[in-house]
């Protein structure tokens, strides 16, 4: 469950100038920090089990996902350093922190993703017109483990990964990585079992194809927020129609809303009304409207009263 702490910014400026409302930040809570340290050590020993088992055995197929999961640490501690960034106390260079990095870590991580997909489909390309042999029941035993380590490790993010598009992006690779030793103990069995080492490439590329549908939507989803586009399940109509429906709201002009991390909103608008209608309890019900009805935290309302003429860009209403 996220927590959240509330601070706040400066009020009035002037008789109809900016008044700023008071909101409350969404961050990863810090008990997410123990999941990854266990994600973490518990792939850094798998790695150097599967490693280990692949240079005794001399399997290569081993030694490719000993690599592979490798890439999970790597996915696992960027994941952690975002998360851990974002809860940085903003300064005067950084006025919101580093709130950004989660999503920069999401987008990194959809891209290692991709690259580590590609190198699977090569390898199994490559195997499919010359299938080396490889030792089945082996693989399977090894893999079994995979299943576990990888499987504990997607249900230590489960619980975040709706919330938060890093923790999603976690959970992802981690979810995918547990399904494909799945297929690799099932493939391995069959190839103990019947000998045919074709078996190997054609289920490594029926994984990767389902992983690449559930990874080009996460790259899609961050790479829109590394946009500032509008976040995923807000509705700038919606959002712009409520502030409308505010007494004493006649215009709005420069609605911006964008992601200041994978699980902040950020909202600024100009809004044009009556003279004298604008006070605290007003920016209060509108802080209150905006949080409640669509997960704004972080608001700031300039309050106008129409009678300079703005020269700026996106009127509504």
């Amino acid at each position: 469950m996220a927590s959240g702490h509330h601070h706040q910014h400066g009020g009035h400026h002037g008789d109809a100038a900016g008044s700023t409302l008071a909101h409350a930040h969404a961050h990863l809570p810090a008990s997410f920090d123990r999941a990854f340290a266990i994600g973490i050590a518990l792939n850094v020993l798998y790695v150097l089990g599967e490693g280990g088992a692949g240079l005794t055995t001399g399997s290569v197929a081993l030694l490719a996902d000993a690599g592979h999961n490798l890439s999970d640490v790597l996915t696992l501690a960027v994941a952690w350093g975002g998360a851990a960034l974002a809860r940085t106390a903003p300064s005067k260079r950084f006025t919101y922190g580093l709130k950004h990095s989660t999503i920069l870590a999401a987008l990194f991580n959809a891209l290692v993703l991709l690259v580590a997909l590609g190198a699977i489909v090569l390898a199994a390309a490559q195997r499919i017109t010359a299938p080396p042999a490889v030792p089945g029941l082996t693989v399977s035993l090894v893999a079994a483990f995979g299943i576990g380590v990888n499987g504990v490790t997607a249900w230590l993010f489960a619980s975040g990964r709706k919330g938060d598009v890093n923790v999603r992006a976690a959970f992802l690779h981690m979810a995918g990585d547990a399904v494909v030793s799945a297929a690799v103990v099932l493939a391995g069995i069959v190839i103990w079992a019947t000998g045919l080492a074709w078996i190997d490439p054609v289920v490594s590329l029926a994984i990767a194809a389902v992983i690449f549908a559930q990874t080009w939507g996460l790259l899609r989803e961050t790479v829109e927020m590394a946009l500032a586009a509008v976040p995923r399940g807000i509705d700038y109509d919606a959002v712009e129609a409520a502030l409308l429906a505010l007494p004493g709201v006649a215009r709005i002009h420069d609605l911006h809303i964008w992601p200041m991390s994978t699980t902040e909103p950020v909202l600024t608008a100009h809004l044009v009304i009556s003279a004298g209608a604008a006070g605290d309890p007003f920016l209060a019900d509108a802080r209150a409207m905006l949080h409640d009805r669509f997960g704004i935290g972080v608001a700031t309302l300039q309050v106008e009263t129409g009678r300079i003429n703005h020269e700026c860009g996106g009127d509504h209403g």
